[in-house]
C-alpha cells in the first residue's frame, strides 16, 4: 500500500493529494544588496532551535568588517548558514522589515504560485527539518559546519494546493490569536497583582473589617516571632529515581520547585500549609500539598497561632537581601528580620483578596495551556 502524502485531518472541501516538493520549488533567493551604512542601523539575527528572529536596532557599522549588507523584508525566509545545523532559520516578521543582514544570512522569498508564508511557518519548525539542515551542513563542530545552500533547496516538503494552504493558515492563525490574547491577559493580571501587592504592603491600600471599620495599625515583628521552623531530615527521599507515574512530589525551595515524583509514601510532610526556605540561597516557596524533600539544606516554616502563613510568605517575597557566603541564613539572619504585619483579621482579608487574584490568573493559565495542547494536537494531525 502506497503511503499518502496527505494528512488525516483535512477540511472536507479539499481532497487532492498533497504533493512532495523541493524547497527550491517553493523559494527563490532574493539578495537586496546595499552598501554598509555609515550610521547605526537595524541588524537582524536568528535564534537557534526555530525560535524566530531578534532585532538589534543600534548596531554599529564600524564593528562590521563587510562592505555590503542585505535588506530584509517581512515574510522573507532567513537562514544563518553558520548555525543552520542548530535550526537557526526563521520567517521575518513586521519588526524585521528594513533591517540588514550579512552574507551569512541569505534571504529567500516564497513563490506565490506555490506557497504562502503563513502556511510554511507551521510546517518548517520540525525535528525532521532540523535533522536535514544538519545533513546539509557538513564539517566539524560549530562554525566549521557551514550550510550548503543547494542542499537546503533539495529538502522536500509535502504541500497542498494554495487554497488549502490558505484555509489551514487562517484556521491556525485564529488559534494563535487566542493564545496571544490569553498570554496578554495573563501578563496584565500578573502586572496588576504585582502593583496592588506593592500598594498593600506599603499600606497605601488598607482594607476595612466587615463592619466597615479600620483595622488596627500594622506592627513590626521579627519573622522568628511569627514562624516556627522544623528541620526536614525526616522527610528526605531515600531514592532520586523519580517518575511522573508516582504521586508524591519532591520539593526544593529554588525555582525548579518540584524536582520530580517519588513512590515513597512514608514520612510525607502533611501539616499544611507551610513555607520551605532554602537555608543557603534564602529562596522560599509556599506549599499547600503533601511532599517530601531531597536535601536537608532547608527549613520548613510554620505559622504560629493566629498568624496567616500565606501573608507572611508574600511579605517575605518583598525582603531584599543579598546572599553572601555559604552560611545557613534562617537562624542567623532571617529569623531576626523585622517586617510590618497587620492584625490576624486583616491578614486573612488580604490573603482572600490575593487568592482571588491567583485563582483568576490560574484560570487564564489553564485556558492558555489547554489551547496550546489543542494547537499541538492540530499540528500533529493536519500535517504529514
Amino acid at each position: 500500500m502506497t503511503k499518502s502524502n496527505s494528512p488525516n485531518l483535512r477540511f472536507k472541501e479539499f481532497t487532492d493529494e498533497w504533493q512532495e516538493k523541493k524547497l527550491g520549488d517553493l523559494l527563490e533567493l532574493n539578495l537586496r544588496e546595499i552598501k554598509k551604512p555609515t550610521e547605526p542601523y537595524l541588524a537582524i539575527g536568528i535564534r537557534s532551535h526555530f525560535k524566530g528572529t531578534f532585532q538589534k536596532p543600534e548596531s554599529d557599522p564600524l564593528k562590521i568588517a563587510m562592505d555590503k549588507l542585505y535588506v530584509v523584508k517581512k515574510d522573507d525566509f532567513l537562514v544563518n548558514i553558520t548555525f543552520a545545523w542548530e535550526a537557526a532559520a526563521a520567517i521575518a516578521v513586521d519588526e524585521d522589515d528594513g533591517g540588514l543582514v550579512s552574507h551569512r544570512f541569505p534571504t529567500y522569498i516564497f513563490k506565490k504560485d506555490q506557497i504562502i508564508s503563513n502556511f510554511f511557518r507551521y510546517i518548517y519548525p520540525t525535528k525532521k527539518f532540523k535533522y536535514l539542515l544538519g545533513l546539509a551542513s557538513p564539517g566539524g563542530a560549530g562554525r566549521n559546519r557551514v550550510l550548503i545552500k543547494s542542499e537546503l533547496l533539495n529538502i522536500n516538503f509535502n504541500i497542498p494546493s494554495i487554497g488549502e494552504q490558505q484555509k489551514i493558515a487562517d484556521f491556525l492563525g485564529v488559534v494563535d490569536k487566542k493564545i496571544e490574547k490569553l498570554e496578554e491577559k495573563k501578563k496584565a493580571f500578573e502586572k496588576y497583582k504585582k502593583g496592588v501587592m506593592q500598594e498593600i504592603f506599603s499600606q497605601k491600600i488598607r482594607f476595612k473589617d466587615k463592619n466597615g471599620k479600620n483595622y488596627p495599625d500594622w506592627e513590626e515583628k521579627k519573622l522568628g516571632e511569627l514562624l516556627n521552623y522544623e528541620q526536614p531530615t525526616k522527610y528526605i527521599v531515600r531514592s532520586t529515581e523519580y517518575s511522573n507515574d508516582f504521586d508524591t512530589p519532591v520539593l526544593t525551595a529554588g525555582k525548579s520547585f518540584i524536582l520530580g515524583y517519588t513512590n515513597e509514601i512514608d514520612n510525607t510532610f502533611q501539616e499544611l500549609p507551610v513555607i520551605i526556605f532554602d537555608d543557603f540561597t534564602t529562596a522560599s516557596q509556599f506549599v499547600d500539598f503533601p511532599f517530601k524533600v531531597k536535601s536537608s539544606a532547608m527549613k520548613i516554616l510554620k505559622a504560629k497561632e493566629k498568624e496567616n502563613i500565606r501573608f507572611i510568605f508574600e511579605a517575605m517575597q518583598k525582603i531584599k537581601y543579598e546572599v553572601g557566603g555559604h552560611g545557613r541564613h534562617w537562624i542567623s539572619v532571617f529569623a531576626n528580620m523585622k517586617i510590618k504585619i497587620p492584625s490576624p483579621e486583616e491578614q486573612e482579608t488580604i490573603v482572600e483578596f490575593l487568592t482571588a487574584l491567583d485563582d483568576k490568573i490560574n484560570l487564564i493559565n489553564n485556558q492558555l495551556e489547554q489551547t496550546k495542547i489543542f494547537k499541538k494536537s492540530l499540528l500533529q494531525r493536519m500535517f504529514v
